[in-house]
């Protein structure tokens, strides 16, 4: 009995020392990607039916990827629209999502994995590891970015193969992992290192291309539209002794266009170039950290004060009430879903809303939910309390009045094409505020009719007046939009008093505390400072842009580089607080424009901070941190 068992445990221990040492089996794949289907043009939707006819022929082919892009504008219609014809592949398939589905979403990124079933993939085939996950911004124009929560489960999963022996590594994401293209690309590369990955594959360039990335071989494949050819294309990967990359186009043979080596990878030293540079933190020594804290996931919001307790929300669905002086947590509060929008707080009720379609209010003090308004879509926009009343925009083209003590809605406004993002602004007996749908709205607060609306000229919406939070000052509104242009509207009549592109200014505009001067960010490193007042001496007569000419007061050039972020500079106690889309936080003299101090934290987008005095700040990140810094 003895003897048979030992022999039994030999043979076995035999068949798994074989098993653990030979070489993976042979396999190929198909990927797709940056399909882009649209419903203003059916030739996408066409060309992915094609390369799922195509597919469903070769036999040769396990299973498809595709990696993103799969809509143009991350709608609900077309992601179905893809799905329905992907379920029609004779083989299994596995999708995550790109930068259309993440920044252009009218549902804040819910709308894939409610189609889809989720935005990551993990599966084991032939011996080899296919992983992948989100690279996308939830802020329109972002740079990629993966969130904490996604690098998390990254790390668990590849911690998972790598304990199980040496499994070959394949790594599925839409941008490549690089500088210029992901913000926090090291903070993934640190994790992919550490394992035997064999290269990372994507699309976002829309052709053959290949990078290295921390060392890291990083492959983009060909778009699946056909554009100005004939016919469409897809890739196919051969993995044998070596990974083998071809174009097949419909109706052709494949064309072979790559090969990496295949097998076991061990990387050395991460060229420290490359990394971010923090050496400004060394320089400007009179910043220092009161406390700084990390949440579970991405933060794309600014948080709120009572005076006592902080309230955020973070891309897992999580509302945090904060301690404002030492960073402990109060208590939580689970959505399920993203939040997007930042917060109000008032009379102990805070508001805001989440991409599982309600609007909350909740006990400031204990986190209890006082009530709540489903609505019929994501709610991503800002909330604004005013006397008792929380005005807050959702993703079902309705701007909401409720009473923040009942939760009883007062009034909608359901005129709107598109969703709302912003925060609205309460300005004497009006509210303003811009959409996705190309204009800015003026509504009578008593009973939210439409007073007037605004359209900037332009009919695609992403160039809407919809991230800016807009300000008042002197019976004049000024907004921001990604056209680049700086308006002034009459807050009265909504006409245009002026309008320039001179700056350059992208979708930010802060107010100072006198009323007299309102702040922009540029493009290119510069933040503008404008007079509120009327500038009637000077009067343009031929100028078919605007009425008057803006006053400016100063410009300054403040070296932060290219700049895209929604994040609006506020004024406080003289102090200007700018942050940036690569973790750049400055402090500017509001009324020379002259730099007093830089801080970098992370890489990554700042939010809108949040000034408590000229010296105290407190700022939230898209890398799920929440800092708060002193200046002595």
């Amino acid at each position: 009995m003895k003897s048979s068992v030992l022999k039994f445990l030999v043979v076995l221990f035999t068949v798994l020392l074989c098993s653990c040492s030979k070489d993976p089996s042979p396999m190929r794949f198909a990927l797709i990607t940056d399909t882009h289907l649209s419903r203003s043009n059916p030739r996408p939707l066409e060309d992915l039916k094609r390369s799922v006819d195509d597919i469903n022929q070769n036999d040769s082919i396990d299973f498809v990827l595709l990696t993103g892009d799969i809509t143009e504008a991350g709608d609900r219609e077309m992601l179905e629209a893809a799905k329905e014809t992907l379920d029609m592949l004779n083989k299994p398939y596995y999708i995550t999502s790109g930068n259309h589905e993440t920044t252009w979403s009218e549902s804040g990124v819910m709308d894939f994995s409610r189609v889809f079933g989720d935005s990551r993939f993990a599966f084991s085939h032939n011996g080899m590891y296919f992983i992948g996950f989100n690279s996308g911004p939830v802020i329109r124009m972002a740079d990629g970015h993966v969130a904490p929560q996604d690098i998390a489960w990254l790390k668990h999963n590849l911690d998972s193969v790598s304990k199980a022996g040496d499994a070959p590594i394949f790594v599925f994401t839409h941008y490549p992992l690089k500088n210029g293209d992901v913000d926090n690309w090291y903070d993934v590369t640190d994790v992919l290192r550490q394992h035997n990955v064999q290269c990372v594959m994507g699309g976002h360039y829309h052709r053959n291309l290949v990078f290295d990335c921390d060392g890291i071989a990083d492959v983009l494949n060909r778009s699946n539209m056909r554009g100005n050819d004939t016919i469409n294309g897809y890739s196919i990967i051969t993995v044998t002794d070596s990974i083998r990359f071809h174009e097949k186009r419909i109706g052709q043979a494949m064309q072979h266009w790559l090969s990496l080596p295949f097998g076991k990878k061990e990387y050395g030293a991460s060229d420290a170039s490359l990394r971010p540079d923090f050496s400004v933190n060394k320089a400007y020594k009179q910043v220092k950290r009161v406390w700084h804290k990390s949440l579970r996931g991405g933060i794309y919001s600014t948080p709120v004060t009572d005076g006592k307790s902080l309230f955020v929300g973070d891309d897992v669905g999580v509302m945090y009430s904060i301690d404002q002086k030492t960073g402990a947590t109060n208590w939580t509060f689970d959505t399920g879903m993203r939040i997007v929008g930042s917060p109000a707080v008032s009379d102990g009720v805070v508001v805001f809303g989440s991409t599982n379609y309600n609007i909350y209010g909740l006990d400031a003090k204990t986190g209890e939910a006082l009530w709540h308004v489903a609505t019929n879509q994501a709610v991503m926009g800002a909330a604004t309390i005013h006397e008792g009343i929380a005005y807050i925009g959702g993703g079902d083209g309705r701007m909401f009045a409720i009473d923040i003590h009942t939760g009883k809605v007062k009034w909608t406004f359901d005129e709107l094409k598109n969703y709302v993002l912003t925060r609205p602004l309460v300005y004497e007996d009006k509210l303003y505020f811009g959409t996705w749908d190309t204009h800015f709205y003026s509504l009578n607060l008593a009973d939210g009719s439409l007073v007037w609306k605004w359209n900037n000229g332009k009919s695609n919406p992403k160039l809407s007046p919809a991230s800016v939070w807009p300000v008042a000052a002197n019976g004049k509104i000024f907004i921001t939009a990604p056209d680049r242009y700086f308006t002034c509207l009459d807050a009265e009549t909504g006409e245009q008093i002026w309008r320039t592109k001179e700056y350059k200014v992208r979708e930010t505009v802060g107010l100072s505390e006198d009323g007299m001067t309102v702040y922009s960010k540029c493009m290119w490193d510069t933040v503008v400072a404008i007079s509120t007042e009327w500038p009637k001496t000077q009067e343009i007569q031929n100028d078919t842009e605007s009425s008057y000419e803006p006053i400016t007061q100063w410009a300054v050039h403040a070296d932060f580089g290219y700049e895209h972020n929604p994040a609006m500079p506020l004024e406080k106690d003289g102090t200007l607080w700018v942050s940036t889309k690569n973790g750049l936080l400055l402090g500017m003299d509001a009324k020379t424009g002259k730099v007093l101090w830089r801080h970098k934290i992370g890489n990554s987008i700042l939010n809108t901070p949040l000034p408590l005095s000229g010296k105290e700040c407190i700022f939230t990140s898209s890398e799920g941190t929440i800092t708060y810094i002193r200046v002595k």
